[in-house]
């Protein structure tokens, strides 16, 4: 029997400190749209955090929306894991 493939999700989030107070949704798909932001994303050398359970709940919102109150603490937990990747990264390249 073939196992039945789970629905890729994205969502893109942007946190401009100096524009805004809090990340935004700029970007969100689902199947084939999700799979090219994913492929996009690493080919511009974006970093990339998975977590279905965020997406889900990410995915509601409309592109432009800051995102609400009750996921600043994960948002801010997965924005620290990526600063340090893309830290780590420059860190080794420069090596």
């Amino acid at each position: 029997m073939e196992k039945k493939r789970k629905l890729k999700r994205a969502v893109a989030l942007k946190y401009d400190v100096q524009k805004h107070d809090v990340p935004r949704v700029t970007a969100r798909g689902k199947g084939v749209a999700a799979e090219n932001m994913i492929k996009r994303g690493e080919e511009e050398g974006v970093s990339i955090y998975e977590d279905e359970r965020l997406v889900k709940k990410l995915i509601e919102y409309e592109v432009g929306t800051d995102i609400p109150p009750e996921l600043y603490e994960i948002v801010a937990q997965v924005l620290v894991f990526v600063e340090s990747v893309d830290e780590n990264q420059v860190k080794a390249a420069k090596k």
